[in-house]
């Protein structure tokens, strides 16, 4: 089923690059599976991280997750979607961190991955590049540290458990390399 989700994946997010990158798109959803399997994660989670912006950014819908790989992993993939791509910056991220107290620990560990490889590419390519790099975004380098402390606040307080922890971990400290 992984092979299955990755052939579906480079399908829909073919011609995509990373925002102000040269990078196809296709290699966050692949950081996001590769982060799942080494914290040993199942295999439905996994195929939910790679498909988890198929919704969100491609002409994909959660019907045809569902009917490709079920609903399971579709209620995953919509638990990890944004439902308003149109409304502001600050409003998409509030309505994160709020959801993200009352989705399932599985739901929650999907959301953990994908900002994982998040704060690492913005680490690598601030490493790279500098401060220019905010430039890309949305929001400015403030309302992105004020975004990622939260999230991070809120992954130590919902993911507890001792299997989560380590990986929680890692975001907190790759949110400090960032933003001190």
């Amino acid at each position: 089923m992984i092979f299955k989700a990755i052939e579906f994946a480079a399908r829909a997010h073919s011609g995509q690059y990373r925002k102000g990158t040269k990078l196809p798109y296709i290699v966050h959803p692949l950081g996001v599976a590769k982060i799942l399997i080494e914290y040993g994660c199942p295999e439905q989670l996994i195929v939910a991280g790679i498909l988890h912006d198929t919704v969100e950014d491609t002409p994909v819908t959660l019907d045809d997750v569902k009917k490709t790989f079920g609903w399971d992993i579709a209620d995953l993939v919509e638990a990890a979607s944004e439902p308003d791509k149109s409304d502001e910056w600050e409003n998409r991220k509030k309505h994160t961190i709020g959801m993200l107290k009352s989705l399932s620990r599985d739901a929650a560990i999907l959301v953990l991955a994908d900002k994982v490889d998040n704060i690492r590419a913005i680490r690598e390519d601030l490493e790279r590049n500098g401060e220019n790099l905010w430039d890309r975004f949305n929001a400015p380098k403030v309302k992105q540290k004020w975004y990622y402390e939260s999230l991070a606040s809120t992954f130590s307080s919902k993911l507890t458990d001792e299997n989560s922890l380590p990986l929680v971990d890692l975001f907190r400290h790759e949110v400090i390399k960032v933003f001190g």
